[in-house]
């Protein structure tokens, strides 16, 4: 396994234990390649979206921050 695909597998890993109200993975391109960085909403606590879809794991971790903010002030 190459160092890129290490780094993104501890990423997800954290994401994953970070925001444990998503389904987070990676898309997959039609030619195999990762793409995507995505989550889907699996509680309603956790965000307001349901899908979020982001080109790098720290936008999508923005966008999941974001999300938890909306979802507290959505009461």
């Amino acid at each position: 396994m190459d160092t890129r695909v290490q780094v993104d597998e501890r990423e997800l890993g954290r994401l994953r234990a970070d925001f444990g109200g998503w389904r987070i993975w990676r898309a997959v391109k039609q030619d195999g390649r990762l793409g995507e960085w995505v989550a889907s909403l699996h509680d309603p606590k956790a965000g307001v979206e349901p899908t979020l879809m982001f080109p790098t794991a720290a936008l999508l971790r923005k966008a999941l921050l974001r999300q938890a903010e909306r979802a507290r002030a959505k009461g």
